[in-house]
């Protein structure tokens, strides 16, 4: 629960980020932003699986270029549920969603993987 917790909160740093770099992303209070990571987590866990099962011949012949338009949908998603996040278009979605990646990936890299959680060297 703490580690989903902590990935949300990489999540709302994610959308904080996205509104500072890319237009058309607009963020009205931080509550907003950490609704929006609670949100995107749970759209991740529970609703992206599927998508990403339904739409797995386009993954497969754009090798993997799909996913992207996967995650802007999981993003608009959000946006809709949380009234304080407002995104312009489909493709400030995709852009958003890059950002938010790339957050994750960093902050997944301070983190350290799951597995090694109960490890000790």
């Amino acid at each position: 629960m703490v580690r989903f917790i902590l990935r949300a909160l990489i999540a709302a740093l994610g959308f904080w980020v996205a509104s500072k770099i890319v237009p058309g992303v607009h963020v009205a209070s931080w509550v907003s932003l950490m609704l929006a990571g609670l949100v995107l987590g749970i759209v991740n866990a529970l609703v992206r699986p599927i998508i990403v099962l339904l739409t797995l011949p386009f993954t497969i012949i754009t090798l993997g270029l799909f996913l992207l338009v996967v995650n802007g949908i999981s993003v608009s998603l959000v946006v809709f549920f949380i009234h304080g996040v407002k995104i312009d278009s489909f493709w400030h979605a995709v852009l958003v969603a890059i950002v938010i990646a790339i957050t994750g990936w960093v902050g997944s890299w301070f983190l350290g993987s799951p597995e090694n959680e109960g490890r000790r060297r």
